[in-house]
């Protein structure tokens, strides 16, 4: 079978690594010269001229991501080596806040957990005792709330310091939503997994896991490289390579690149969810499906995540991540404790603002102030803000996400389409994985 991907962000990569394990002869079309897609490497410079590799974002896993620790480790990537595992925890920059203590960390789940919410720091005990209560009702229902609840619909009576220091949090990172408005299914749904589930690659489902590499090197090079040591003679790999038209003929597609046509047997649109929709609208002489798919996904709201790096001498935060309360940001992360041999990487902040608003100077002057203000860091010099303006889809109550197969020989991949994870790097693999195993055992295209 002849299939094209179209895109080589996680979910592409994860599919060309699946369909060449399947003996599909593979060919990855990606219009840029990086890897990674909307997680890939930032080469730029700190303050003093020292260069330094950063992300277009930054990112943060969990221990329930089974299938991309999975595919990290298919591809030969040793995720000890590559993530900075930590028990759960949203520690503030005052001490307060949610962490497992030593003593519990190796516990299994959920009483890990449990003993992470009874020995918070600066919570009185009914406020814990309410969070104990609200986690074991969410147990017993299944993990199910009716599709239209919100996340503050199912943590309804919850004090206000557990929402404002743990929910919220935890809500506005997974969904990139405010409680308010965020899907109560899909939250639960994460919770369950990361409080409940078994794990994977020998890390505990609620571990926090942070990259120590860049996150082009975190798996989709590693996955280029392994594509090319074992099924060299069967994938290419064309960065700087635009796809320019979709066209259906004669039973195959014909994909558009450079004025020259090439016909495959099927095909894996692995991009963005605005150019693939561009792309499914525009395509010529296609089944009507294709227009249908297109107008679901161009009916998706979304959401922007800024990260702002700043740098500053002999800078060293008292945890790798902190929790922060004064806004606009949620969570600084220290890339110096995360890469502590990259002498480039030291004194390097990153500040992530979820569900941001406003434009790039004003977000970054603001989180400047807050560190001035929550971190007593006045004098930290900004290296790099990056706005996502479509970082995530809105993962709100009542979303219809357009489905993982477009038409006959026609598949999408993405952290947008059809599943059961918000927009994620778990969601974008596995979708990735799902298009790769639809394409392999679906029935030949009819003419």
């Amino acid at each position: 079978m002849k299939l094209a991907i179209v895109g080589a962000g996680w979910g592409g990569m994860a599919a060309a690594v699946e369909a060449a394990s399947r003996g599909a002869d593979v060919t990855v079309m990606e219009a840029t010269r990086a890897l990674g897609g909307r997680a890939r490497a930032l080469p730029t410079h700190r303050p003093d001229g020292t260069p330094i590799t950063l992300d277009n974002g930054q990112h943060i896993l969990i221990g329930a991501y089974s299938a991309t620790l999975a595919q990290m480790r298919r591809v030969g990537l040793d995720t000890r080596e590559h993530l900075l595992a930590l028990p759960l925890a949203l520690p503030y920059p005052d001490g307060a806040g949610l962490r497992t203590p030593g003593w519990a960390a190796k516990w299994p789940a959920p009483f890990d957990a449990l003993a992470a919410i009874a020995t918070a720091r600066g919570w009185l005990w009914r406020e814990r005792l309410a969070l104990v209560r609200t986690s074991l009702h969410w147990q017993r229902s299944g993990f199910q709330c009716p599709p239209e609840h919100t996340v503050a619909d199912v943590c309804g009576g919850l004090p206000p310091r557990v929402m404002d220091e743990l929910i919220e949090p935890l809500c506005v990172s997974a969904l990139n939503v405010p409680a308010q408005v965020a899907s109560g299914t899909v939250f639960l749904r994460v919770m369950r997994d990361a409080l409940f589930g078994p794990g994977s690659a020998g890390f505990k489902a609620s571990s926090l896991l942070l990259p120590r590499r860049d996150l082009s090197a975190l798996f989709p090079q590693a996955a280029a490289g392994w594509l090319a040591k074992h099924h060299g003679a069967h994938t290419r790999l064309r960065l700087g390579q635009r796809v320019t038209q979709l066209r259906w003929h004669a039973g195959q597609w014909m994909l558009q690149t450079d004025g020259q046509e090439e016909a495959f047997d099927r095909v894996i649109w692995a991009t963005a969810a605005s150019p693939a929709a561009q792309a499914m609208t525009e395509a010529v002489d296609a089944p009507e499906a294709l227009r249908h798919w297109a107008s679901t996904t161009q009916a998706l709201s979304f959401t922007a995540i800024t990260t702002v790096y700043t740098w500053g001498a002999d800078v060293r935060l008292a945890a790798p991540m902190l929790a922060l309360r004064m806004g606009p940001a949620q969570f600084v992360f220290d890339r110096g404790q995360l890469e502590p041999d990259n002498a480039a990487a030291q004194g390097v902040l990153a500040f992530v603002v979820s569900a941001s608003q406003g434009e790039r100077d004003a977000l970054q002057a603001n989180v400047l102030a807050q560190a001035a203000r929550e971190l007593d860091l006045p004098a930290l010099q900004a290296v790099q803000t990056v706005v996502e303006k479509r970082a995530t889809f809105a993962c709100v109550p009542g979303t219809q996400r357009p489905a993982a197969r477009i038409a006959p020989g026609l598949w999408a991949a993405g952290d947008y389409v059809q599943g059961p994870y918000p927009a994620t790097l778990e969601g974008a693999v596995r979708s990735g994985l799902q298009a790769a195993a639809g394409t392999s055992a679906e029935a030949d295209v009819p003419t």
